[in-house]
């Protein structure tokens, strides 16, 4: 019996990852394992333009068309080969893509839809659960951990800083302003910081370099694109933030960080483990399944319970040991 003919190679495909920095920057290794399993397709990103300019600079998308959330995609984008859903579980966005008439999609399982694919985990970290779904649908390798990119970058707006990030999209994950002020101050000692945030975060940009004496030109809140931001982090001695976009900038550019969690935890959000970036969370101590509101309006509880003590100490030891520290799990009470 002849076989039948083998399903051509894609040579066109679109991927769908209409999210933030933070999300689109734990796509990275998928991307990456993607690139690797079909290396002649023209891969096109759904996401926003700036993170994904940068991704495209990085060599691991072709080309990008601009999108965000689940509205309908442009005509633009419709009847390619492959559509990836790196976007969620569906069914509303296996939906989405679907509306375009690919020649397959590949996403999650998802009975409503139709669609057949490895099983959504929802306790598996995120960058793990985008490469599984590239290994075995392609039976590639795809390192979860492999998240580092190099675009090319403006001049920074201020070199060898320590970055301070005070905000976040959610108060669930903003922890205090005069917390991060007695950080800030505590870092000036060791040479200079920034204070860096959205144009909606400058008035607290402000307060927290207020509360740490720091020189007015010291704020770079609101005077930062993506790229901007980038730069500063890619040339930065270290990164200080919650759990929020900049907190995936630093692996990106492998620039060392410590990150505060809460609502949720490293387990899920982490960065890449390793020498490189220290991490504090006391959700351990309430409970290993303890999870919070991310989009919660107040501060979560496990993130208010750590103390500007902890972040300094974590922040200096970084500084001490040439910002190659161990990794810090749970800080002790």
């Amino acid at each position: 019996m002849t076989p039948p003919p083998a399903a051509p190679h894609p040579t066109r495909v679109v991927v769908l990852r209409a999210l933030g920095l933070g999300d689109l920057l734990a796509a990275v290794p998928a991307l990456r394992a993607l690139r690797g399993a079909l290396p002649d397709a023209s891969v096109t990103l759904l996401g926003p333009r700036d993170v994904g300019g940068l991704l495209r600079d990085a060599g691991l998308v072709d080309a990008v068309v601009a999108h965000q959330g689940l509205d309908p995609l442009p005509e633009a984008v419709h009847g390619a080969d492959l559509a990836v859903n790196l976007h969620g579980k569906g069914p509303q966005s296996h939906r989405l893509l679907r509306a375009t008439r690919p020649g397959r999609l590949v996403g999650f399982a998802d009975v409503t839809t139709g669609t057949v694919g490895p099983v959504w985990d929802d306790t598996e970290h995120e960058r793990a659960r985008w490469c599984r779904l590239v290994r075995e649908t392609f039976g590639v390798s795809a390192d979860p951990d492999d998240a580092r990119i190099s675009p090319e970058l403006p001049e920074p707006l201020a070199r060898a800083a320590v970055v301070v990030h005070p905000g976040a999209a959610a108060g669930s994950r903003r922890w205090p302003a005069e917390r991060w002020a007695e950080v800030a101050a505590r870092m000036a000692a060791h040479g200079d910081v920034v204070v860096t945030g959205s144009p909606a975060e400058r008035t607290l940009a402000r307060e927290v370099a207020a509360g740490a004496s720091l020189p007015p030109e010291s704020v770079l809140a609101g005077t930062t694109d993506v790229r901007d931001l980038a730069a500063l982090v890619a040339s930065a001695r270290l990164v200080l933030s919650s759990d929020t976009g900049v907190a995936h900038l630093a692996p990106a550019f492998g620039t060392p960080s410590v990150t505060l969690f809460g609502p949720t935890s490293p387990t899920t959000w982490g960065p890449p483990p390793g020498r490189t970036h220290r991490v504090l969370w006391r959700g351990d101590t309430v409970g290993a399944s303890y999870q919070g509101d991310p989009h919660g309006a107040l501060i979560d509880p496990v993130l208010g319970s750590i103390e500007a003590a902890e972040v300094v100490a974590a922040a200096e030891a970084a500084l001490a040991q040439g910002m190659r520290p161990p990794s810090v799990g749970t800080p002790q009470a």
